[in-house]
């Protein structure tokens, strides 16, 4: 697991990147948390510089959106989806469990739900 940040530091609404490769994007979503990989499927724009609303998260380059539950896109110019990664919040800190590539489904996603709560 990589620690993120604490949680108090990652308000709702707001996201932050891990630079690692590849880079991962954590989100949170009206007190949900989600991480995905960070750079748009569509071209490589950084998605934790994108625009939030509900699960969705805009890509700033092109406007393409991806869920942030699935990994799947919302809508074109996008057709492949990103990863999604496991989220944990452990003594007041953010933790993400990075998907290998060979753990991934292809979806998007790594199976079962891959969200954190900040409640």
């Amino acid at each position: 697991m990589i620690p993120v940040c604490r949680l108090e530091d990652l308000p709702a609404g707001d996201s932050v990147r891990l630079d690692i490769t590849p880079p991962v994007a954590v989100f949170n979503a009206d007190g949900e948390l989600y991480a995905i990989d960070d750079t748009c499927s569509h071209q490589d724009a950084s998605l934790s510089e994108g625009w939030l609303e509900g699960c969705l998260i805009e890509c700033p380059l092109h406007a393409a959106s991806f869920d942030l539950r699935t990994g799947k896109p919302a809508c074109l110019p996008a057709r492949r989806p990103v990863r999604t990664h496991q989220v944990y919040v452990e003594d007041g800190v953010i933790h993400v469990l990075v998907a290998s590539d060979a753990g991934a489904t292809g979806d998007g996603g790594t199976g079962a739900a891959e969200k954190g709560s900040a409640a």
